[in-house]
């Protein structure tokens, strides 16, 4: 594989860059629309492209993965909400594992259904530590995951849930409040979360400005993740890069 995915999040971690990610969702996206969203996306530098959702319905995983590496040279990443969402045209795979949630299907349960398919897809495999945080309204991987969330407020759960994680070994920490959220996650948890683990942080859900986006990473997030406010209007990608990439400039 060209691209060792992990060690270019890890190089910027390190360097003190942020890393902004598109996430795109199968179901939600046309095929003018992706192209779109792909020149956008090169334009405004992202660094990574997520490709997944909790619940995909139609079969366009492969497509959509297509789409996009035939058009841009931006990174590919799985972020899958069922063992299915497998594709092996993309770059690495987030191996989620749900530690904020007590349900064992989420924790190991599914990995072990996948474990073979994922192995034989030669992808690049990320173990990723993934916390749900309470973002004020029910979403679709609260519900999926039969789980409850991480309360808003309680910024000594959210830390020793990821240090249990990256203690387990789980090469990155994702804190999501989840697509829709009515809340993004506080810059006080992130911040919290962020001294106390030396993985790389990634932050999404309900980040809906480049405000947000800049004082997220400001708090210790090393990448950023945003989907439902792009689908909405997708030239916000550049100006959530600008404040994005900027404060990596700035540091």
């Amino acid at each position: 594989m060209s691209v060792n995915t992990y060690q270019s999040i890890q190089q910027k971690k390190a360097s003190g860059k942020k890393s902004f990610a598109v996430l795109i969702d199968p179901d939600k996206i046309t095929v003018d629309g992706l192209d779109k969203l792909i020149r956008l996306a090169e334009d405004a530098k992202v660094d990574y492209i997520f490709v997944g959702g909790s619940l995909v319905i139609t079969n366009r995983l492969d497509e959509v993965v297509l789409q996009i590496k035939q058009q841009s040279s931006i990174p590919v990443v799985l972020f899958p909400g069922s063992p299915s969402q497998v594709s092996k045209y993309a770059d690495a795979l987030l191996y989620l594992s749900l530690i904020s949630g007590r349900n064992p299907e989420l924790l190991i349960g599914q990995h072990v259904i996948s474990a073979a398919a994922v192995k034989k897809s030669g992808l690049e495999i990320m173990s990723t530590g993934y916390m749900v945080i309470d973002g004020g309204a029910p979403t679709t991987v609260s519900y999926i995951s039969n789980a409850a969330p991480i309360p808003s407020d309680k910024n000594e759960i959210a830390m020793c849930t990821a240090m249990a994680g990256e203690m387990l070994g789980m090469k990155l920490i994702y804190m999501d409040a989840g697509s829709g959220a009515k809340k993004p996650i506080t810059e006080s948890m992130i911040e919290a979360v962020s001294k106390v683990i030396e993985v790389p942080l990634i932050v999404g859900g309900g980040i809906k400005d480049p405000e947000k986006a800049y004082l997220n990473c400001k708090a210790g997030a090393d990448m950023i993740v945003i989907g439902n406010a792009i689908e909405k209007d997708p030239q916000l990608i550049l100006d959530m890069s600008a404040a994005i990439h900027g404060l990596s400039i700035v540091k």
